[in-house]
């Protein structure tokens, strides 16, 4: 028989009781919506024959007892298996506080959803296709979160005793942390860094072997990558724009693994009718900062005041990334800046847009796509659809 997986990935919905909502005037996340938006997505699912949801870490607005609590009990309730590991947001401190749970506590919580005794795991979803969660979250000696994600040398050790065991199987590899680029220069720029993982070299070079899928988030866009064969889906937040999640189907046949993935949106819940529209508004109005932050960091380090003449051009740019598929006409910025924001858009070698975000259909172990442009799901499509 051959084998065939249907899954799907939610991932950073950040969790946020109301009573629990962070009012920072200058944050991306809409977190009001994360509930409202969560239980939507939970019903379409629940209306599909599913094997599981994968959750790629920041279940969480801020690593909250009583978030982590609900979430924990909503998932039980679920007519599929759960399985899911942390982000950043999910567990801010190695001991945890009085509101927040640390590192053994988060494990426990979420005894039904993977973990067993340790803070990794293995999971076969179907004869022949298995699932490892991997925890990217370290900690320096006080206890204080690292700015970047980390493999500690047990998973690493646990990996090579574990991985050559599963040579001819399909292994999907969740994790929070980028393992691949998703931006251009991301593991050389000091705001990129924050999203991938340190030590991404040790883990890519133990998948090289293994028919491997990396899943992971934490960067909020919708993005496709591929390395020498490995690919990795990252998928965007569900409560920043555009608000997406994926469903993915896979089929293993004579060791050949191919996978067909459709993006989803939640473009409304009752308080927010039209959340696209809002949401998209809600972040080019805080892009600001983030765009002269951008500007005057390397390789640009423009002048604060001629940043503060640029920002304004670019408050769309970081949604259209989040929405995948980007393609940008910068001719009416300066030839340098036009040269290196056009760098983003989503082309192929030649130049050419490789629409891949989305929807694709690809085979494991292959750097060509079967179906590379299967539809054009930009940011200005999503809001007219």
């Amino acid at each position: 028989m051959t084998p065939h997986l249907r899954f799907a990935i939610v991932s950073d919905p950040h969790v946020a009781l109301p009573h629990t909502v962070w009012r920072s005037p200058n944050r991306f996340h809409l977190v009001e919506v994360s509930i409202p938006a969560l239980e939507q997505v939970f019903d379409h699912l629940s209306s599909l024959e599913l094997d599981c949801v994968l959750m790629p870490g920041d279940l969480t607005q801020h690593g909250e007892r009583e978030n982590h609590d609900w979430l924990a009990q909503r998932l039980a309730a679920l007519p599929f298996p759960v399985y899911v590991v942390p982000g950043n947001h999910d567990i801010i401190q190695r001991q945890g506080t009085d509101k927040t749970v640390g590192l053994s506590e988060f494990f426990q919580r979420y005894q039904a959803f993977g973990y067993d005794q340790q803070p990794y795991y293995l999971e076969s979803l179907k004869p022949g296709i298995w699932l490892v969660g991997l925890n990217s979250i370290a900690f320096d000696p006080a206890g204080e979160q690292l700015y970047t994600g980390y493999l500690d040398q047990a998973q690493l050790d646990w990996l090579d005793q574990t991985l050559p065991q599963l040579r001819g199987d399909t292994v999907l590899v969740m994790i929070h942390h980028n393992v691949l680029e998703h931006l251009p220069g991301q593991s050389a720029s000091t705001m990129g860094q924050r999203y991938m993982l340190k030590n991404a070299a040790a883990l890519r070079s133990r998948l090289h072997s293994a028919n491997a899928l990396l899943l992971t988030g934490h960067l909020h866009v919708q993005d496709i990558a591929e390395q020498d064969g490995l690919w990795e889906i990252t998928t965007g937040s569900l409560v920043s724009y555009p608000h997406p999640y994926r469903t993915v189907e896979m089929v293993v046949d004579e060791g050949r693994s191919q996978l067909s993935v459709q993006t989803h949106w939640v473009k409304a819940v009752p308080e927010w009718p039209d959340l696209l529209a809002h949401s998209h508004q809600w972040m080019s109005d805080r892009a600001l900062p983030f765009m002269t932050k951008l500007l005057t960091s390397a390789p640009l380090h423009l002048e604060p005041e001629q940043a503060a003449q640029i920002a304004p051009q670019l408050k769309d740019f970081w949604a259209a990334i989040a929405a995948g598929d980007a393609q940008f006409d910068f001719a009416h910025l300066p030839d340098l800046l036009q040269r290196h924001f056009e760098r983003f858009s989503a082309v192929d070698a030649q130049g050419q847009p490789r629409l891949i975000d989305n929807f694709a259909t690809l085979e494991l172990g292959k750097s060509s796509l079967i179906d590379p442009q299967k539809g054009n799901y930009s940011a200005a499509s999503i809001l007219s659809s």
